[in-house]
C-alpha cells in the first residue's frame, strides 16, 4: 500500500533543479572571470578564450578526480558546494589583490598573469565534481519519482513525448532505457544552466548588480544548494522533508564546522547582496584609485573616486585627482582636478575638457562658413559636450551613441552639465541611441563633417571601429567635400598603432590626412602645452582648409598654427597590415593599461 504521506520534493526533482542552478552558477563565474581579467590585463578576446579554455580543461581535471571519491555523494557535493561558494570570491579578490600591490621589477608580468588565472582553474576543478556526483546520484535514486504527481507529471510526459517524436525524425530512438532517460534530462539541465548563467550575468548581475558583488551572489546560490542538499539527503531524518517512511532532522553527518561555514557564508553573501552597491563602490575604488595613483610618478597624485556607475556598456568613474607631490604640478592648475574615465579610457579632465573639443569642433567648424547648411554627424559624445560646441556654431547635428544609459546619465549629471550646458535640448539636434555600424547601414544621409568621439583603440571591442569597413562606410556618407574628424594617438608615442591605423584608414579610401594638435595652458603658467592630437581624413586633397579667422575665440587665439594647415597623402607602410573585421590587426590596440596623463592622447 502507498504510504499515506508523501515526500514534498523528490530527490529527482531536487537532482533536476540542482543540476540547472550549479550550471548557471559554474557559467556565471566563467563570464565574471574573463571580464575581470579583461578589466585588468586588456585583450577581451585574449581573456575570454584563455578564460574558456582553462575553465573546460579544469571542469575535466575535476571531473577525472571525482572517480576517486567514495560513495558518499551527498556529502561530496555538499562539500563541492561549499569550497566553491568560499574559493569564488576569494578568487576575485586574489585577482584584485595582485593587480594592487607592488610586485617586485624581476618578477615577470607574463608570471603575474599566469598566476592571475590560478582562481579559474580552482573554480573549474570544484565544477568538474558536480556533473558526475550529480549522474551517480540519479542513478541510485531513480526510483524516487514520488514528487511527479497530478499536472507535474503530466507536463513531463507530454515533454517527453514531444522530445521522442523530435528525435525519431533523424535517429535512431526507443522508448526503453530508463537509466538513459534519467542521465539525459540531468545533462539537459546542466546545459539549460549554461544558457541561464549567460542571461542572468549580461541581462542583470553585471549591468544592474556589478561585476564584483556579482561573484558573491553567484557563491550565495552555491551555499543554497548544499544547505538543500543538507536537507534532502541528509540520513539524519527531518520532518519537513519526511514521508514515505523518510524522517530527517536539521542535523548533517558532515563535520559540524563544515555547516556552520556554510551557514555563515551565506549569511555573509546575503548582507553582500543587499548591499551590493556599496560593495561594488569599496572594491572599484580601492582598485581605481590605486591604479590612478600608480601611473604617476610615486608620491605625486592621491586619486579619489567620487561616483560610479556600471551601464549595460561601460563603466563611468568620476574621480579627482589631488596633486600632493613636493615638485611643481605642470599638468593641471590648482591642487585637485576632475577627471571622468570610460573603461579602461579616461574620457576627459577639467584642464583639458575645453581645449579638447575646441580641437575636435572648433578647428574644423572654420571650414564651413555656411552653418545653418552644414550637416554634421557626430558618432559617440554622450556626455553632449561636442554637441554643445556645435550648438554655438548653428549646424544640424545627427548624434549616434550605443549607450542610452549614459546619454541619460549626462543629462542630469552635476560634473557634466557645467560643461554641455543642457546641449541635448538643442532644436537642431537628433539622437539615435544604436550601435554606429547599424546606424551606417541603415540610412543613405550625406555629411559635410563626421566627427569621432570615441574611446581609444584599448580594447578588442574597439577593432571594428578602427577597421576598414568601418571607415570605408564614413567615407560613402561624405558630401563631395566632406571631412571625418578623429582624435589620435601619437605616431611617436604609439609607433605600431598609428603605423596600422593609416593603412587602414588608406585603405578605406582616405588618401588624404592633415594632423593637429588642441593646445592649452594646462596648468596656468602662462605658458603653452600640447594637448590632444586630433586628425582630419579626406578621400582627395580637394577640401576645404582651416581659416582660423572665421574661427572661435580658442581658433584664433592659436590662429598662426592652425594657418599652417594643409592636405598632405596619407602616409602608408610595407609590411604592415591593415585592420579588418575579420581578420584583426592586434597592432593597432595601444597598451591596456589605464594611463592618466593629464590628457586623453
Amino acid at each position: 500500500m502507498p504510504s499515506k504521506k508523501t515526500s514534498l520534493i523528490s530527490k529527482q526533482a531536487v537532482l533536476h533543479t540542482v543540476a540547472f542552478v550549479v550550471s548557471l552558477c559554474s557559467f556565471a563565474y566563467e563570464l565574471v572571470y574573463s571580464e575581470l581579467l579583461t578589466v585588468m590585463y586588456g585583450g577581451a578576446l585574449t581573456q575570454y578564450g584563455l578564460t574558456i579554455g582553462l575553465f573546460f580543461s579544469s571542469l575535466g581535471l575535476g571531473s577525472y578526480l571525482s572517480a576517486h571519491l567514495d560513495d558518499d555523494r551527498d556529502g561530496n557535493f555538499f562539500r563541492a558546494e561549499v569550497y566553491l561558494a568560499f574559493s569564488a570570491p576569494v578568487g576575485v579578490l586574489f585577482i584584485i589583490l595582485l593587480n594592487t600591490v607592488e610586485i617586485p621589477a624581476a618578477v615577470p608580468d607574463g608570471a603575474v598573469q599566469t598566476l592571475a588565472r590560478l582562481p579559474v582553474v580552482v573554480v573549474g576543478a570544484l565544477s568538474g565534481f558536480e556533473l558526475p556526483l550529480l549522474l551517480s546520484m540519479v542513478k541510485s535514486e531513480y526510483g524516487d519519482r514520488k514528487g511527479l504527481r497530478g499536472w507535474r507529471k503530466t507536463a513531463a510526459d507530454y515533454v517527453n513525448e514531444v522530445a521522442y517524436r523530435f528525435a525519431r525524425m533523424f535517429f535512431h530512438t526507443s522508448r526503453s532505457g530508463n537509466e538513459y532517460s534519467a542521465y539525459s534530462t540531468v545533462l539537459a539541465m546542466d546545459y539549460l544552466g549554461g544558457l541561464g548563467g549567460a542571461l542572468v550575468y549580461v541581462f542583470v548581475l553585471y549591468p544592474e548588480v556589478g561585476l564584483i558583488p556579482s561573484v558573491f551572489l553567484l557563491a550565495l546560490l552555491n551555499c543554497f544548494v548544499a544547505l538543500v542538499f543538507v536537507a534532502r539527503f541528509s540520513s539524519q531524518p527531518w520532518g519537513v522533508f519526511g514521508g514515505g517512511g523518510e524522517k530527517r532532522n536539521i542535523v548533517t553527518q558532515e563535520h559540524t564546522v563544515l555547516f556552520v561555514a556554510c551557514l555563515v557564508l551565506t549569511v555573509a553573501y546575503a548582507g553582500v547582496g543587499l548591499q551590493s552597491q556599496q560593495v561594488d563602490s569599496e572594491v572599484s575604488e580601492y582598485y581605481l584609485e590605486d591604479v590612478i595613483e600608480e601611473n604617476w610618478p610615486e608620491g605625486t597624485i592621491e586619486a579619489n573616486v567620487t561616483d560610479q556607475t556600471t551601464t549595460r556598456y561601460q563603466r563611468i568613474v568620476e574621480y579627482n585627482r589631488t596633486w600632493v607631490g613636493e615638485s611643481e604640478n605642470t599638468r593641471f592648475a590648482g591642487s585637485t582636478d576632475t577627471c571622468m574615465r570610460l573603461d579602461e579610457a579616461i574620457q576627459f579632465c577639467e584642464s583639458w575638457i575645453d581645449s579638447y573639443h575646441s580641437g575636435l569642433v572648433d578647428v574644423p567648424m572654420t571650414m564651413y562658413p555656411n552653418s545653418a547648411e552644414t550637416d554634421v554627424l557626430l558618432i559617440g559624445g554622450g556626455d553632449y559636450v561636442a554637441v554643445d560646441n556645435l550648438r554655438s556654431h548653428g549646424v544640424n547635428v545627427d548624434q549616434v551613441d550605443i549607450d542610452g544609459e549614459f546619454l541619460e546619465r549626462a543629462k542630469s549629471d552635476s560634473f557634466l552639465r557645467q560643461y554641455h550646458d543642457d546641449a541635448y535640448t538643442y532644436e537642431n539636434l537628433s539622437v539615435y541611441q544604436q550601435d554606429a555600424y547599424a546606424y551606417l547601414q541603415s540610412t543613405d544621409r550625406k555629411y559635410d563633417l563626421i566627427l569621432l568621439d570615441l574611446p581609444g583603440a584599448k580594447t578588442d571591442e574597439m577593432l571594428n571601429l578602427y577597421s576598414v569597413s568601418f571607415y570605408s562606410m564614413l567615407r560613402s556618407h561624405l558630401t563631395e567635400r566632406g571631412v571625418v574628424v578623429t582624435w589620435g594617438y601619437s605616431k611617436y608615442t604609439f609607433g605600431d598603432h598609428y603605423k596600422a591605423y593609416m593603412n587602414t584608414v588608406s585603405e578605406a579610401g582616405f588618401r588624404y590626412k592633415s594632423g593637429y594638435w588642441a593646445y592649452e595652458d594646462l596648468n596656468q603658467n602662462g605658458e603653452t602645452q600640447l594637448g590632444e592630437r586630433f586628425y582630419m581624413l579626406a578621400p582627395d586633397e580637394d577640401r576645404p582648409t582651416v581659416t582660423p579667422e572665421a574661427g572661435t575665440k580658442y581658433v584664433r587665439r592659436y590662429s598662426d598654427r592652425y594657418r599652417q594647415h594643409e592636405w598632405q597623402p596619407t602616409p602608408t607602410y610595407e609590411d604592415v597590415q591593415t585592420n579588418r573585421v575579420f581578420h584583426p590587426n592586434y597592432d593597432i590596440l595601444v597598451e591596456t593599461r589605464f594611463v592618466d596623463d593629464g590628457n586623453g592622447g
